[in-house]
């Protein structure tokens, strides 16, 4: 039987990047399709915009299967470009998938697209909800996993969502490298003493089960997972370990979440009027984020998956300091 053919979108992510390698190294055959070349030995680079259906037709001509990593993530800009990207880019994986008669489709997604302001306390996977999901992140990628997911069963098609939670590792800028560069300069404050509880996600244990929700399709598609590594802990807690990772001082200022959350909606509104294309120091979901508990029930994922995490949050702060040695903050 030969090898399969799998595009992976956003390859050049820290995650998409994990997940194609993983591939790879299993004998499949992996074309990574995103705007510039991934550039990993022994996957085929493909060019192009999720926005534009042509591109993603043609990245996606003769493949098995897809998994589908890229996405507009961001913490401001307008909505439009987020529908743009996330959610009509889906729709056009979708349509290329049934353009070549089917297969499979892994639609990674966010925990954050059920995310309704609430604090989540050991759930499984609820619905996703655009309507109620916090910021335009948040509400494409809900629109976007349901259109996905209302396309299993159909044209040959079988679809299944991962959602991974808080994905960390070396080398990652979106996430682990803003921490530490504000921690740096002294200004991460933790909000509410940094004691809401939440998991994360190490990025191979998180490529593992991406890959896992891949090779069980035929048996869990129709259904949405969200992935995690199953340790709770606090803010206070995953912030110290990734700053101590990277040798610079903890945190230390506290704020309470109500005030960052009001002050997170006045800022989203100055941003709205000014120049440029940085990112706000705080948004209202961010705080929401940061004040308040997320962590999930990992029994049906793992069953379903037949997967468990294989490296544990200590390993994984112990990597990333190994890779903070090699690439010291300055």
């Amino acid at each position: 039987m030969s090898a399969p053919t799998i595009l992976v979108t956003g390859a050049s992510g820290m995650l998409g990047g994990a997940v194609a390698t993983t591939l790879r190294d299993r004998g499949a055959t992996v074309r990574a399709f995103q705007r510039r070349p991934a550039g990993i030995d022994g996957i085929e680079d493909v060019n192009g915009s999720l926005t534009e259906a042509a591109d993603v037709r043609r990245a996606a001509r003769g493949v098995d299967a897809v998994i589908h990593l890229a996405a507009k993530v961001s913490i401001s800009g307008p909505e439009s470009e987020y529908r743009a990207i996330n959610l009509d880019g889906t729709r056009h994986v979708v349509e290329a998938l049934r353009a070549g008669g089917g297969g499979a489709l892994v639609n990674v997604s966010t925990p954050s697209a059920a995310h309704l302001g609430r604090a989540i306390v050991g759930l499984d996977a609820t619905p996703a909800d655009p309507e109620r999901a916090r910021g335009p992140y948040a509400r494409t990628k809900a629109a976007a996993e349901l259109l996905a997911m209302a396309a299993d069963g159909e044209d040959g098609l079988l679809v299944t969502s991962v959602r991974p939670h808080i994905v960390w590792g070396p080398g990652d800028t979106q996430l682990v490298g803003r921490i530490v560069d504000r921690a740096r300069r002294g200004r991460l404050p933790l909000l509410d003493q940094g004691m809401a509880l939440i998991d994360t996600t190490y990025v191979t244990n998180a490529a593992d089960a991406i890959v896992a929700a891949l090779d069980r399709i035929q048996d869990v598609h129709g259904e949405s997972f969200v992935v995690s590594n199953g340790e709770p802990r606090t803010v206070r807690d995953v912030f110290a370990g990734w700053c101590d990772a990277a040798g610079v001082p903890q945190p230390r200022i506290s704020v309470p979440g109500s005030v960052a959350r009001l002050a997170g909606r006045v800022i989203e509104k100055v941003w709205e009027r000014r120049p440029g294309h940085d990112e706000p120091p705080m948004t209202e979901f961010l705080a929401e984020q940061m004040s308040t508990a997320h962590w999930f029930d990992q029994r049906r994922t793992r069953e379903r998956l037949q997967w468990t995490p294989r490296v544990s949050m200590d390993e994984g702060n112990a990597h990333l300091a190994a890779w903070f040695r090699e690439h010291p903050v300055v």
